[in-house]
């Protein structure tokens, strides 16, 4: 589905057709595609492919059942096969007393939610939220973390990193405005003992705009970051825990968990799983199988452009860094798959994205509804950021080669955090379910610590034990301040 500015409007229940509009409890109009299918799961047809889904069609894990029937037990059953869910089954199954059965149910491919859809860049915030936040989220090390996880397996991920002073991942200050913001956050992090050595700080805007090759930059900030392909690399974590003895299955949506301390059941259309321990690794959709979740992990639909450069920005001219391109109304999280092919892949929240959420907003159907593609009112953002700041519509008689080409967007369902940060331990009030979710678009950055540690308290490690900041913790205070 392709929806344009005009289309939005058009979109709301006409004046005398109310009646195929329907309000749920809290109010909100809900559309018959709503009162048609469970919109606290993921959409069962018609969802649109990212280009990482795209591209592995005919890889045999994405429809996956290690057994024909569905185990009618297991000692872990993990819910979701993302980054998340995957990494947590491999750690578990790595420990030195690993679990006698894990199942990894899926509602629909193999990595086919946020993980499956985000613009493959991994940026760990330094120091950009120090200010409103007050404390470091060890980001940092989580990239490390993933960065030599990649190279020790060798997995074909088209992983970049950037790490040198030509080569690295840069914010952008677009404005006067934000470059005094981000002159604030940065010194308050460094007065507060932040490590800022490896941070390169440019806040002179010629030279800000030489470094990030857009016009008008006003600051720029630059340090290590990655971008990868993230479907091939929870192929590479998926396939080895399958090596452990992991029951994968794919297709298997799970309606409900009932029952109580050792022995809770996990209910799909294809039969009943018992088991002691419950892992929600479901991020977006978490309110569906933890009701004390909905309103404070909420799924929120965004794009990702792909974008073909125009010849200017190819080749040995192509873009040499990662960024995240920062306005008063938004930001550009930019991947120029370096590793890859040198497609520009457009991410994060665009200037635009308020019509994305008008749209959304409009019916709660489309909250869960990752079938949208080209959303013209982004792709018209993306496309301002090509054509005023890296300049790359054709000069009359002067450009060569290939126009630029704004080819395709897709979206992807991103779980909104009520706090901004993860809710991540034992679920309050029931013992042995578990929980990871709420990664307000930034678990690529922190997975590879946060799911290790999950793995950990599983088995009985205590939460000091892991090394992960107090305000990741779901507690019940936690959870009963946000809903408050």
């Amino acid at each position: 589905m392709t929806i344009k500015v005009d289309d939005i409007a058009a979109t709301l229940p006409p004046v005398g057709a109310e009646g195929t509009y329907k309000s749920d409890s809290n109010g909100e109009v809900r559309s018959e595609a709503a009162q048609k299918r469970n919109i606290d799961l993921p959409l069962p047809e018609g969802q649109c492919l990212s280009l990482w889904l795209q591209t592995v069609r005919n890889n045999p894990l994405l429809d996956h059942r290690t057994t024909e029937e569905l185990p009618s037990q297991a000692e872990v059953v993990i819910i979701g096969s993302g980054i998340t869910g995957s990494l947590t089954a491999l750690s578990l199954l790595q420990s030195a007393n690993p679990p006698s059965s894990i199942v990894v149910v899926e509602a629909r491919e193999l990595c086919s939610g946020a993980t499956g859809r985000n613009a493959g860049h991994c940026k760990p915030d330094q120091w950009r939220g120090f200010t409103k936040y007050k404390q470091a989220f060890g980001a940092e090390q989580s990239l490390k973390a993933l960065v030599a996880y990649v190279r020790k397996h060798n997995v074909d991920c088209d992983l970049w990193v950037g790490k040198t002073v030509c080569a690295s991942s840069l914010d952008v200050a677009m404005t006067r405005e934000i470059a005094e913001v981000s002159a604030k956050n940065f010194a308050d992090y460094k007065a507060a003992g932040g490590k800022v050595d490896h941070i390169e700080v440019i806040t002179e805007p010629a030279a800000a705009e030489k470094r990030s090759r857009l016009k008008g930059a006003q600051a720029v900030y630059a340090w290590d970051a990655s971008t990868l392909h993230p479907w091939k690399l929870v192929a590479n974590v998926i396939q080895k825990a399958l090596d452990l003895g992991l029951n994968l299955q794919t297709w298997t949506p799970v309606s409900a968990v009932t029952g109580s301390e050792g022995k809770w059941e996990i209910h799909t259309d294809r039969g009943v799983i018992t088991t002691p321990i419950v892992v929600h690794a479901t991020n977006a959709y978490a309110g569906h199988l933890l009701p004390e979740t909905k309103g404070i992990i909420r799924p929120t639909p965004h794009m990702c452009n792909k974008v073909l450069p125009p010849a200017s920005f190819a080749g040995s001219k192509a873009l040499q860094n990662s960024y995240a391109v920062m306005f008063p109304e938004g930001l550009y999280s930019i991947n120029p798959r370096r590793a890859g092919d040198g497609i520009v892949l457009f991410g994060g929240s665009a200037p635009n994205q308020k019509f994305l959420n008008e749209y959304v907003n409009s019916d709660p159907e489309r909250k869960t509804n990752d079938s949208l593609i080209n959303f013209e009112p982004v792709t018209d953002a993306v496309r301002k950021l090509g054509t005023e700041h890296f300049q790359w519509d054709p000069v009359p008689g002067q450009s060569k080669g290939n126009a630029v080409r704004y080819d395709y967007a897709w979206s992807g369902i991103i779980g909104r955090s009520a706090d901004g940060v993860p809710y991540i331990g034992k679920v309050p009030g029931k013992p042995g379910q578990w929980m990871c979710a709420g990664h307000n678009g930034h678990g690529m950055a922190r997975i590879f610590t946060c799911a290790p540690a999950l793995a950990k308290m599983i088995q009985g490690a205590s939460w000091s034990e892991t090394g992960l900041p107090e305000c990741f913790e779901v507690t019940k205070e936690r959870l009963d301040r946000l809903r408050g």
